[in-house]
């Protein structure tokens, strides 16, 4: 009796997978999206007494409330999610998925809400410092220490401002932008980099949180400035992490002690990939750093592309078989193959790169659009066990994000083709 219980779980479970493995990218697309959006509730919650609210405009004072749902917090992910999301809608012409965003962002900035989490984060400033702050909802739109504050989201904001102007959307857009042009740390070349965990470290990560804002503030304002500073990030990240006997690069460089991270992170080297191709699909067509960064690009691909798994997935850390399969480093290589092909920026071949990824992104993703495998946020240590046990989770926008883009690429991308031998036998003569 056991044995034929187990047999038959055996084969739900090969039905289940192969089920996954069917979807079409624009089908997993809108289940991802269509979930995210019924999740989302709009609603504030008192941790300690249990109570809802949809408003906190007239709520008195209390340090227990907090945004309710996790696709309302604001968190650099929600930024790459509502990009997706806007990206999900232009490319099906449904407004649905746009209207969902304005919806956020008015929740946040346009209903009354934002003052209550200002004074809970001011009173939780003053009472414990910078600890104490971390603990509240919003706390980052107010702390603007970090990219990790106001890069993403600001960038999603800019897509929203140039559809639906709005003055409170645009002001934290300006507010970001003085951050970026004057207060974020960078080294004396002008390259971004965090003042821990040694004194002026280089994230990868780095790349996207500042690059997503700085294209599209050069697209918005057509100010070149901008693009100048996106451009001199790709190829300074690349003078410091980039690793030429393993072609990809390493999680992080100590300018202190002149050491590269001990680990080549798969979603750092995807958070750099998906900032050229954001950059590369914003800047202008004349820019004179455009070829340099096409180069750039083309070098990763080539590097990245060498160490995709026999499924099709990313593994956690590049470089080791033994890691994990990992979502969200796959989708954004996915992502960025799929969209470098259809532009012209890599060669048509590599589009069988992004075909095989999108094969094993859907084996971990299932029928009701949850998603799997996606690695928890992760800073930078100085051991690669750290790497290696990083949790995994499902359906938080860490994963959700990426996923979408690459899904939103692959739905109409081209199939991958080949120039059949037949085909060139009549070209081959002896000629004596």
């Amino acid at each position: 009796m056991k044995r034929t219980f187990f047999s038959l779980a055996l084969l739900l479970a090969a039905a289940t997978l192969t089920a996954q493995t069917k979807m079409t990218a624009r089908e997993a697309a809108v289940k991802i999206a269509d979930r995210i959006l019924a999740s989302t509730t709009y609603e504030f919650k008192n941790t300690k007494t249990g109570e809802t609210y949809k408003s906190v405009k007239k709520l008195p004072l209390d340090m227990d409330v907090k945004v309710a749902c996790k696709y309302n917090n604001w968190h650099y992910t929600n930024g790459v999610t509502n990009i997706a999301l806007m990206e999900l809608g232009e490319k099906l012409g449904d407004k649905k998925y746009d209207k969902y965003v304005l919806k956020n962002m008015n929740f946040v900035f346009n209903e009354g809400n934002l003052d209550f989490f200002r004074k809970q984060y001011d009173e939780a400033f003053k009472q414990n410092g910078w600890n104490a702050v971390r603990k509240l909802s919003w706390h980052m739109i107010f702390r603007g220490k970090r990219l990790d504050d106001n890069g993403p989201m600001g960038a999603s904001l800019i897509e929203l401002q140039m559809k639906h102007p709005n003055d409170a959307f645009l002001g934290y857009i300006n507010e970001t932008a003085e951050h970026l042009n004057y207060g974020e740390p960078r080294l004396v070349d002008g390259t971004i980099a965090r003042i821990w965990p040694h004194v002026n470290t280089i994230w990868a990560d780095d790349a996207f949180m500042a690059i997503s804002f700085l294209a599209r503030m050069g697209k918005m304002t057509g100010d070149e400035k901008y693009f100048n500073d996106a451009v001199n990030q790709v190829l300074n990240y690349t003078r410091y992490l980039w690793c030429p006997e393993k072609r990809i690069y390493y999680h992080c460089y100590h300018t202190d002690n002149k050491e590269h991270g001990v680990a080549h992170w798969s979603r750092a080297n995807g958070w750099v990939f998906m900032a050229q191709a954001d950059l590369l699909s914003m800047m202008p067509k004349d820019h004179p750093m455009r070829e340099a960064v096409i180069e750039n690009f083309r070098q990763q691909a080539s590097g990245v592309a060498r160490y995709q798994g026999k499924n099709g997935l990313w593994h956690q850390l590049l470089d080791k078989e033994d890691s994990y399969e990992e979502i969200t480093g796959t989708a954004m290589f996915v992502f960025g193959i799929a969209r470098g092909v259809k532009e012209g920026w890599l060669h048509p071949d590599f589009i069988y790169v992004a075909e095989q990824g999108l094969k094993g992104m859907m084996k971990k993703i299932s029928d009701n659009g949850d998603v799997t495998s996606i690695c928890v946020g992760t800073g930078i240590m100085p051991s690669i066990a750290y790497y290696y046990n990083r949790p995994t989770q499902e359906n938080d926008p860490m994963g959700e994000g990426p996923v979408l883009r690459a899904l939103v690429e692959m739905i109409d991308a081209p199939k991958y083709t080949e120039i059949k031998a037949e085909q060139q036998y009549d070209k081959i003569v002896v000629k004596k």
